[in-house]
């Protein structure tokens, strides 16, 4: 059964990644060639064999004899090290480490967290008085999208989880895109078929977020195979919770990307409960960047409520990653401050006192606002109007988003043929006889029409 799921799995990666390269049947064949000729590092070679060397000459490891039995221990060092920028307080550690960021970026990172915060809290309100029937926040672990975001180029491809709004609204998604997928009304890109925060954008090189976990990451090695057969000095980001970890989907893609030798990088946000269990009893490990050396990637551990640690790392990663034609595995040290969703009610899983630890002593936007006041690019003056800026703009897209029309009913039966197959249209009749008999269940006004 293993052997099929593995099979079925590389077979639909790999029509993913060959999809750029059919397109280049036409082409001449050394051109191809060319472009085929990848690198294979040194390390990977094939080695001489040499039967008179009394050391291991087996193909799956390098290592060398011992003669006496240890087992190894599951945590070789003293705990990976969280690379760090800033202190709590916005205080820069260690001056190189700085990346150096002019005003005017900082406050873009400053007002798209806070942005991001406002949005959650309106829509959040908005679940909770029955407006949308569904919707996670994002409180807490704004540093890891803003940080992220930024340093990539927008021509690299994102693969998100379900709580990555704030990379997209960084790259340009309109908060009007954002509250149109959320209400599932006629401007959704998706045609109001996802569920809410299921956001997507082709223009802005975001895949459509689906439900079940960890399936981005096979699919985003896939995805960085194909860009790198293509040459075109693009990168893949993939993120996901240090829960999706768990999954096979995450071996498989660890695997793969490494393997094949892709431009990728995993950035895991370990937010410390996945859905609703603590990291102390998900793994046993040294959290999800000790996972990167088994498999032959190179890992870090960042602090993901400093938005310059994650910045740099990402960026450095992002450029490695392109140039050397390898994978990456960031794991972001987070806390989410939220429920995991408006399912979810954390207070059964953990104290508010803890939760009022993370909101008020070590919150990713205080330490960003404390950076900017102590250089006098901020003020409660500048507070106070952008939050109320911010709030008023929210408003009025939610306000537009409530009075749009829903998508009209046929789309629920396009766009997966060409041309329509006979039991779809049997199907869409069937639903408009319905729909008739009982109209008075089916306010068909507040659809479009036709």
């Amino acid at each position: 059964m293993a052997a099929v799921v593995v099979s079925s799995m590389m077979g639909k990666m790999y029509g993913l990644c060959f999809h750029a390269v059919r397109r280049t049947a036409g082409l001449k064949a050394p051109w191809l060639l060319h472009r085929r000729a990848f690198r294979i590092s040194a390390v990977h070679r094939q080695q001489p064999f040499d039967s008179s060397l009394e050391k291991p000459q087996f193909p799956g490891a390098s290592a060398d004899f011992v003669d006496h039995l240890e087992f190894i221990q599951p945590n070789v060092i003293s705990g990976i090290p969280v690379y760090r920028v800033m202190d709590r307080q916005g205080n820069i550690i260690n001056p190189s480490q700085d990346p150096q960021l002019s005003k005017e970026t900082v406050l873009n990172f400053y007002q798209k967290m806070t942005l991001l915060n406002t949005m959650d809290r309106i829509l959040y309100e908005s679940q909770r008085q029955g407006r949308i029937s569904f919707y996670m926040t994002n409180y807490g672990e704004e540093g890891t999208h803003i940080g992220s975001a930024a340093a990539l180029e927008p021509t690299d491809m994102v693969f998100g989880q379900y709580r990555e709004a704030g990379v997209l609204m960084y790259r340009g998604f309109p908060l009007d895109l954002f509250m149109a997928q959320c209400y599932a009304n006629a401007d959704d890109l998706g045609k109001g078929r996802q569920m809410p925060v299921h956001y997507g954008s082709k223009d802005l090189n975001f895949v459509t977020i689906s439900s079940p976990l960890a399936t981005q990451i096979p699919q985003a090695a896939g995805a960085a195979y194909a860009l790198k057969r293509e040459n075109l000095n693009r990168a893949v980001i993939c993120y996901f919770g240090e829960g999706a970890a768990s999954e096979g989907d995450a071996h498989a893609g660890f695997n793969f990307s490494a393997t094949l030798e892709c431009p990728l990088i995993f950035f895991c946000r370990n937010n410390g409960y996945a859905i609703s269990t603590p990291t102390n009893e998900q793994y046993r490990g040294d959290g999800i960047a000790a996972r990167g050396p088994g498999y032959g990637m190179l890992s870090i551990r960042v602090d993901g409520n400093d938005v310059f640690a994650v910045y740099n790392a990402t960026k450095e990663a992002r450029r490695r990653a392109v140039a050397e034609n390898q994978p990456f595995l960031i794991e972001a040290m987070t806390y989410r401050i939220g429920h995991h969703s408006t399912s979810d009610d954390s207070s059964a899983y953990r104290s508010v006192d803890e939760v009022n630890y993370w909101d008020k002593q070590d919150h990713p936007i205080s330490r960003l606002r404390h950076y900017m006041t102590a250089r006098g690019w901020w003020s409660e003056d500048d507070e106070r109007s952008w939050r109320k800026q911010s709030r008023k703009t929210v408003m009025e897209a939610f306000e537009r988003a409530e009075r749009r029309l829903k998508p009209n009913p046929e789309l629920l039966f396009t766009d997966v043929y060409q041309e329509m197959t006979p039991g779809l249209s049997r199907q869409r009749d069937s639903m408009w006889r319905h729909v008739q008999q009982y109209k008075e269940h089916y306010p068909v006004d507040l659809y479009e029409k036709q």
